[in-house]
């Protein structure tokens, strides 16, 4: 999700600093403070702060202002709640918890595809299957992740569960945030493009099983890959 305009650039502020701790929890967000500070409007500050209670980074009280919350109360499947995590010291935790996340998800979501997906879906994977591996020889790095991102949400809404279908935003922001903090190789590897089609592949044939085995084996791989490159 991307917000626009002077909310967006408030929030490009305030997100990543109560994320890093810079604003630590407890400290109280006030409303004509910030308007000072930033040079913004009282409306641009409300939606600003709206946004960051549905996130729950802040819990707002009349004649209080806007207190920060602990991480504990975050929206932690937010993907820019993870992008802003991302972007400070917790980084390395935020990428392995969310590796974990997927190791216990994407599996069986890519079996479940295999049993539910419908014609139109499986269409979509061979589609992205094709789009990933010509990317990938390209060594089109944006290309590749924006299919990248499209094959692990659309494996996700076949699963025919809407709660791993609602977890494509957040594994997109895992996939852009490995690519933009450079822990993704220069070129895509070709195992990792090829255990992409055979998902695909399973999937079509209807084959829960295979598509489960290279579906863990891709997040698996991913998350080893990760450990190693941050040790």
């Amino acid at each position: 999700m991307e917000i626009q305009g002077l909310p967006g650039q408030l929030l490009a502020d305030l997100g990543p600093a109560i994320a890093s701790g810079e604003i630590p929890v407890g400290s109280v967000l006030r409303a004509e403070e910030l308007e000072g500070r930033y040079g913004v409007s009282r409306t641009v500050v409300r939606e600003a702060v709206r946004i960051l209670e549905s996130m729950r980074m802040v819990e707002s009280r009349r004649r209080v202002g806007s207190t920060v919350l602990p991480k504990s109360d975050w929206d932690v499947f937010d993907p820019l709640v993870i992008r802003w995590r991302l972007a400070g010291a917790d980084r390395a935790a935020q990428l392995r918890s969310l590796g974990s996340l997927r190791v216990a998800v994407e599996p069986a979501a890519a079996a479940l595809a295999a049993r539910q997906a419908d014609d139109d879906a499986r269409r979509e994977l061979s589609a992205l299957a094709v789009e990933l591996t010509v990317t990938a020889r390209a060594a089109d790095l944006e290309a590749f992740l924006r299919h990248d991102i499209a094959f692990h949400a659309a494996v996700l809404r076949a699963s025919g569960n809407e709660m791993f279908a609602h977890l494509g935003g957040t594994v997109g922001a895992v996939l852009t945030g490995r690519t933009e903090h450079h822990l993704m190789p220069h070129r895509p590897a070709e195992y990792a493009v090829r255990l992409h089609r055979e998902v695909a592949e399973a999937i079509c044939a209807g084959d829960a099983e295979t598509a489960e085995r290279a579906m863990r084996t891709i997040v698996v791989g991913a998350l080893e890959e990760l450990d190693a490159t941050l040790e």
